[in-house]
């Protein structure tokens, strides 16, 4: 899997990236447990960090056509499918790689937050399957443009509307019954369903829902994304 390889390579080499990955991870892992959510704070942030690590690996991707890279992969025996999914595979590695030093690094920092560790993995498990679908977002809102600066801006205020929509910047309670419905569709709302549902002791049938919804937004997204052959 040379392009899987060097797509790992190429990731944990800049510096930008390795600056997101482990060092605003590393910083997360340190932040208090707080807020109506009673859970690290890292936990409840991560979901905006997985989607702007996400963006900014799948950019590379971008920058690929850009600069006419894929031309040249083009006469060689490499299909569009290996490209991408290839691709696509290493940065979801990497990030749930990144989940996992979230996850357990507030763990060893807050660790009367879960009861077993069942419930850790659990969460880890979630944030695996998130890492994923925002994996697949980013492909499919990076083919929505041409330039990958112009993908650059627009993806910041798209996360925060995420972002807000889902429950981290605002308790969903605190929302307007109408707001709450559509806040639904935002990724990071089944995130933290997800999320508080391992917190409040549920069993795994019902964690079905979440991760079912997130593997779904997945798939659509990864639809949307490789039909654009944004690579």
């Amino acid at each position: 899997m040379t392009i899987f390889n060097f797509a790992l390579i190429r990731s944990i080499r800049s510096l930008p990236n390795l600056i997101l990955l482990l060092g605003v991870s590393l910083a997360l892992v340190f932040l208090p447990v707080d807020g109506w959510h009673a859970l690290p704070l890292g936990y409840h942030f991560n979901g905006i960090l997985l989607l702007f690590s996400a963006s900014k690996l799948v950019h590379m991707i971008m920058e690929d056509r850009k600069n006419k890279i894929m031309t040249r992969i083009g006469a060689a025996p490499v299909t569009h499918f290996n490209y991408l999914s290839q691709n696509l595979l290493a940065f979801a590695l990497l990030l749930i790689g990144q989940s996992a030093v979230i996850t357990f690094g507030a763990w060893l920092l807050h660790g009367n937050v879960f009861s077993s560790m069942i419930q850790l993995f659990t969460v880890f498990s979630i944030f695996s399957v998130f890492s994923v679908t925002a994996i697949s977002f980013s492909l499919a809102w990076c083919s929505l443009f041409r330039q990958p600066e112009s993908s650059t801006a627009a993806m910041l205020g798209i996360v925060m509307v995420l972002a807000l929509l889902g429950g981290t910047l605002l308790p969903i309670q605190a929302m307007p019954t109408p707001l709450q419905k559509i806040s639904m569709t935002s990724p990071i709302y089944w995130l933290h369903e997800g999320i508080m549902l391992v917190k409040g002791g549920s069993i795994f049938a019902e964690l079905l829902t979440p991760l079912g919804i997130l593997l779904l937004f997945a798939i659509a997204f990864i639809l949307i994304g490789s039909r654009r052959r944004l690579a």
